[in-house]
């Protein structure tokens, strides 16, 4: 009974949520953002390649949710409702990115100067803070696995992401990416064996005991 009262606490204080964003409250915005901006700037984040991009389609999902908000009539939960829409808007930029950006120059192309010697921008550049992110997990670790998770296929990535990396449930992956519970289990096993493959390539074998966790859960989780 206590699982069932939480549940319908937490529908109720959606419910009074979704009425205040309805009827234009600011500071309800503000706590909608609160909640929401970190797990959604993360989830976008690993599907671009560059930070500021994804900061960028962050604003624009919450900008897309003020918008529309009076069109969410609670057929899902908000939470799914904003994933969505952050899924979707990734997507977008995505496309954008492989028709107009893969031209640009990046910060990591590298250039010859005038003595022959090959730099970058990058290199150019001052270095900044860690992130609360590099502060708690082990840098070479996180690098392998961000690493192996782009050379995944979007479909594959997507459900990898909010499935281990965030923690979201099946059902709820379901609803997000509209397709139903069998295609996420097997775009999971897929993405999870996919996943694995990458980074037995990428790590050599004298360095695979540094990262058990990553692909002891990994085996764990794709024998389920």
């Amino acid at each position: 009974m206590s699982d069932l009262a939480s549940a319908i606490g937490m529908a109720s204080e959606e419910a009074a949520l979704v009425a205040e964003l309805k009827a234009g409250s600011e500071r309800a915005f503000a706590l909608l953002i609160a909640q929401y901006s970190h797990t959604v700037y993360s989830v976008i984040a690993r599907s671009l390649r560059d930070p500021a991009d994804a900061a960028d389609v962050t604003q624009e999902v919450f900008v897309k949710i003020f918008r529309h908000i009076n069109g969410f009539h609670c057929e899902s939960s908000l939470r799914t409702w904003i994933y969505r829409i952050a899924l979707h808007e990734a997507s977008n930029q995505r496309r954008w990115w492989s028709r107009h950006k893969r031209q640009e120059l990046t910060l990591d192309a590298h250039q010859e100067n005038d003595e022959g010697e090959l730099f970058s921008l990058g290199d150019t550049l001052p270095a900044t803070g860690a992130s609360p992110y590099d502060s708690c997990a082990s840098s070479q670790t996180r690098q392998q696995v961000e690493a192996a998770l782009r050379t995944l296929p979007e479909v594959f990535r997507t459900v990898v992401v909010l499935r281990e990396i965030e923690g979201f449930g099946y059902e709820e992956i379901a609803e997000m990416l509209n397709v139903n519970l069998g295609t996420v289990k097997s775009r999971l096993t897929r993405g999870r064996a996919a996943l694995r493959q990458a980074l037995m390539t990428s790590v050599p074998a004298t360095k695979s005991a540094a990262s058990p966790g990553v692909s002891g859960r990994l085996s764990r989780e794709g024998a389920r």
